[in-house]
């Protein structure tokens, strides 16, 4: 039988020596969550000023933990730390090195479970991940809506189902995608409020017999409430699904914004330039410029939907209350974070170096076919009821495809024959510019509602 080999980790006097080191090697998570130690050392700072405030601690004894984890701190920042893997995780690191330095340190786990504490931990985390995606946002929506302004005279055929609908000024579509993101934005300022709330002095599940002050390292950390049912405190995470849904919903619209450049791109389409910075070339066909980058934010979509998918799993089947397959939560969490943030940096960066072939986009919008429904409406405005208008343009277009005439060049006498409403003015109807200025109603693409957005997202993006 194959010897057991222990090591000598913190692990209490429960036991009589440590884990197996396979154990160790699968169980352990410091290779990252490393990157909660702000976190800790921040909530290890409040809770130990408050375990001083109610005399647990001296102040002396406070002094040297607050020295102890500043200088910690100062050495994670500057890269110099030892970061020991047989003490498992972030917590169990700066608590031991804490204690080896300072006798006060063994007094900091008072009152507290790493239960509590990493809960405490990812909220601080996420709290500030929402801050920085609520920036980079907004970042996104000011490129969009410069770009926007940039070529605001450009009209561009509209799609339903990939064909050619109705026309569009260029910027009334870049507009559209600042309204999603809007949404993306309010959806994570609302999950701060649920993020928002400590558990810390929860304890591993029934607080502590410590008269602890929860409401004041509430305070300390910035929190506007504390949890009310120490159970659920240690074993929600319902904010980290929250934010994983949220930024999915992110990466989804980045994703469209994505596939609608890379279709402009295309010599089929050929309404937009990427520039070189933020394309790449083939490695045997030396003509191609693909945007990669576009394709690559569309691609981080379906990982950042498949963390969420791993999250919600993950937590489905849990019993009240702590697990340690919680510990798999950060990695997605953290995945979700990078890929998201990295995607919205890039793009905002990316727009900034587009161009738009205008006289590409204005051959497009000349398909006299974006007209036909204008045609259904100026029949209606004739008294035509619109399901007859809308055979009638029907049979038109019939009569267009089977002819080889164009729309806006066939006869009236052949309008006539289809109906005999029509008169000479229906060819009037045949002009973007003045279609697109008799769409007036809010949040129409007529050439002054759309200027009005713009202002509109100009004033609020300040």
């Amino acid at each position: 039988m194959k010897k057991i080999q222990k090591s000598k980790a913190m692990w209490g006097g429960r036991f009589s020596a440590g884990p197996d080191k396979l154990v160790q090697e699968f169980t352990k998570s410091v290779q990252y969550d490393w990157r909660l130690y702000r976190e800790d050392i921040f909530g290890s700072l409040a809770h130990a000023r408050m375990l001083q405030e109610i005399g647990v601690i001296t102040k002396g004894e406070f002094a040297a933990i607050e020295k102890g984890l500043k200088q910690i701190f100062a050495e994670i920042e500057a890269g110099v730390f030892e970061w020991d893997p047989t003490r498992e995780d972030v917590h169990m690191n700066i608590e031991a090195t804490l204690t080896a330095r300072t006798p006060a340190g063994a007094k900091l786990h008072t009152g507290r479970s790493r239960n509590d504490q990493v809960a405490t931990d990812m909220r601080l985390w996420v709290k500030q991940s929402i801050v920085t995606d609520l920036a980079l946002i907004t970042d996104l929506q000011a490129a969009l809506v410069k770009l926007a302004r940039k070529y605001q005279n450009v009209v561009i055929p509209g799609y339903t189902h990939l064909q050619r609908a109705q026309p569009v000024y260029f910027a009334h579509h870049l507009l559209a995608y600042v309204e999603m993101l809007e949404r993306d934005f309010s959806r994570l300022a609302d999950a701060w409020q649920r993020v928002d709330v400590l558990p810390l002095g929860s304890g591993a599940i029934a607080g502590s017999t410590i008269p602890l002050k929860r409401e004041r390292v509430a305070q300390l950390l910035g929190f506007g409430a504390v949890t009310q049912n120490s159970l659920d405190a240690v074993s929600d995470r319902d904010f980290i699904l929250e934010y994983a849904a949220a930024d999915a919903i992110l990466a989804v619209h980045l994703s469209r914004l994505a596939e609608d450049f890379v279709i402009w791109s295309t010599a089929e389409f050929g309404f937009v330039r990427i520039g070189d910075a933020f394309t790449t070339g083939s490695s045997l066909m030396p003509q191609k410029k693909n945007p990669d980058v576009a394709e690559i934010v569309r691609g981080k979509s379906g990982r950042v939907i498949g963390n969420l998918m791993s999250l919600l799993a993950l937590v489905k089947g849990l019993p009240m209350t702590y697990n340690r397959d919680l510990q798999e939560d950060k990695e997605r969490l953290f995945d979700t974070v990078d890929t998201v943030q990295q995607s919205l940096t890039i793009f905002a960066s990316m727009l900034a170096d587009v161009k738009v072939n205008a006289a590409n986009c204005e051959r497009a919008v000349s398909d006299p076919l974006l007209l036909a429904t204008d045609v259904a409406d100026w029949l209606v405005n004739k008294g035509v009821p619109f399901r007859h208008a809308h055979e009638v343009v029907g049979k038109a277009v019939a009569i267009s495809e089977q002819t080889g005439i164009p729309l806006d060049k066939l006869p009236l006498a052949e309008w006539k024959k289809i109906h005999p409403v029509c008169d000479a003015s229906l060819q009037k109807i045949f002009n973007v510019r003045e279609a697109l200025s008799r769409r007036k109603m809010t949040g129409a693409p007529g050439k002054k509602q759309v200027e009005e957005q713009l202002k509109r997202w100009e004033k609020l993006l300040k």
